[in-house]
């Protein structure tokens, strides 16, 4: 998990940032990234490809990137998203969370394949959140975030399941569309949207 911080350190790059998003695929919500510069690289946490950790591994691990990193987020809302679409969304969503980090990056490790204006050199890296500990800490953060907005949205919308689905087009999320239609957070320009 350490190759590509280490590529990088050895070419006298200091300050190396990862940055991941979450929620490029719901019907609903947000589209979140996080970008993390790492302080230390010892974690007594599992640290991962968030999607491959457990809701309680991610919220553990959570606080702990949360002392041992800087942290920058990028939250795009569903209306911005049908505005410029999911793609332009993430790379908008990325460069803000570069931008929060409070320090300039020297140079930053990108998962996937999103293409950045950042002024900073990078390296796209697909399927990164698995291969970099700093885009790693990225996704956690990015998951737990959206996470925890979707519980927000969930006790204001209870009649989607968004706490159990976080917006993602499962068969109960579909069945409460038809039934309800769309919710203010809904992303009207998404096809499993708009064909209900």
């Amino acid at each position: 998990m350490l190759y590509y911080e280490r590529k990088f350190s050895s070419k006298g790059y200091r300050l190396i940032a990862g940055v991941d998003e979450a929620g490029r695929g719901p019907l609903a919500g947000p589209v979140v990234s996080a970008a993390v510069i790492l302080k230390t690289r010892r974690f007594k946490n599992r640290i991962d490809d968030s999607k491959l950790l457990t809701a309680l591994e991610r919220e553990n691990a959570f606080p702990e990137i949360k002392e041992k990193a800087y942290l920058g987020l990028g939250v795009i809302s569903e209306k911005i998203i049908d505005r410029i679409n999911i793609l332009e969304a993430t790379s908008l969503s990325m460069r803000r969370a570069i931008s929060f980090l409070g320090l300039k990056p020297d140079f930053v490790l990108i998962d996937g394949n999103v293409p950045l204006d950042i002024g900073s050199p990078f390296e796209n890296i697909i399927h990164g959140d698995a291969k970099s500990l700093s885009i790693a800490c990225a996704s956690i953060i990015a998951k737990v975030t959206r996470d925890r907005i979707m519980e927000g949205y969930h006790r204001k919308w209870p009649e989607y399941g968004f706490r159990k689905h976080k917006g993602y087009g499962t068969k109960s999320h579909l069945e409460a569309l038809r039934k309800f239609g769309p919710s203010p957070i809904h992303r009207l320009s998404f096809h499993g949207v708009r064909k209900v």
